[in-house]
């Protein structure tokens, strides 16, 4: 049995209504499973490995509160498709296909799921990756 990670999710971005509470909280998580805080910058957000932790206060509109959960897209047509799909099964349009000012090559689409949770689509543009997945083989 072998398990392929690091395939799925490009970044996750917790918007939280306690910023200090939570830094506390996965600042101690995060050093059992050997993951340091990055970046921090008091009272706006903190950063490990592509975990993102932000504050919201209660006049935050709904399509930027809760969880934001990225996956990663192997080119830009699977971006579109992303978004014509899930607007078909429910989903809410929270940005459409297109480039992103976040980086150069970044495209991306935005929707919000059922529970107003905003779900993204990204492709970084042209890369080359040094695996397609890192493998873990259980010991045993």
């Amino acid at each position: 049995m072998e398990f392929h990670m690091g395939r799925l999710f490009d970044h996750v971005h917790l918007r939280v209504r306690d910023l200090d509470a939570s830094l506390r909280f996965y600042r101690a998580v995060l050093e059992v499973v050997g993951v340091p805080i990055a970046r921090e910058s008091p009272g706006h957000f903190f950063q490990a490995d592509e975990f993102f932790v932000s504050p919201v206060d209660p006049g935050t509109p709904p399509s930027e509160r809760g969880v934001h959960l990225a996956f990663q897209a192997k080119d830009r047509e699977t971006v579109q498709r992303f978004h014509k799909a899930a607007l078909a099964a429910g989903g809410r349009d929270n940005g459409g296909p297109g480039e992103r000012p976040y980086h150069p090559g970044y495209y991306a689409a935005f929707v919000l799921d059922p529970d107003g949770n905003n779900i993204e689509v990204v492709f970084h543009g042209p890369s080359r990756r040094t695996a397609p997945s890192v493998v873990v083989t259980p010991a045993g």
